[in-house]
């Protein structure tokens, strides 16, 4: 029934045996599917708040201590430009690698594990679109698109500066 059930039901992955392929955790952000690849996810935890930082842009949320680890939180609505999320209980923090820091980016809620092909990866159409600059490819999943997330170019600046 739920989708996590679906994808795993599907068994997509043995179809190309031998092609290259990469899992990811696929999220959501209002009606929007997005995803990161699984090697960089730490931890899912439910959103419980977060100590803001004076100065720092709409889309930081503040931060966390994780088991003694500060870590930046982004809010991905926000930082897609589609203002900034009313976080309740039920939105999830996915705590991601990028680099050597740790990063925190909250989304509505985690929706599926899939595994793709990289060939099935297609570029991001040029655009005005904040999107366009934030992701490195679309993949169709079940007759659904998934932003495959570009978390340099998401956190890069900010966990620079911070």
């Amino acid at each position: 029934m739920s989708m996590l059930e679906m994808s795993n039901d599907m068994g997509g992955a043995g179809e190309a045996e031998g092609a290259p392929s990469l899992q990811l955790i696929a999220f959501t952000i209002d009606e929007q599917v997005y995803g990161v690849e699984i090697t960089t996810v730490r931890e899912i935890r439910a959103w419980s708040g977060a100590t803001p930082l004076p100065n720092s842009r709409d889309y930081v949320r503040g931060v966390i201590n994780l088991r003694g680890t500060i870590v930046p939180i982004f809010d991905l609505r926000a930082r897609f430009g589609a203002g900034v999320t009313e976080a309740t209980k039920t939105h999830v923090v996915v705590v991601l690698s990028v680099g050597e820091k740790w990063v925190g980016i909250l989304v509505d809620a985690v929706s599926d594990i899939l595994t793709v092909l990289e060939k099935d990866i297609h570029p991001v159409p040029e655009g005005e679109s904040m999107d366009a600059e934030l992701l490195n490819g679309i993949i169709t999943h079940e007759s659904r698109m998934v932003g495959l997330i570009d978390l340099e170019a998401v956190v890069g600046k900010a966990a620079q500066e911070g």
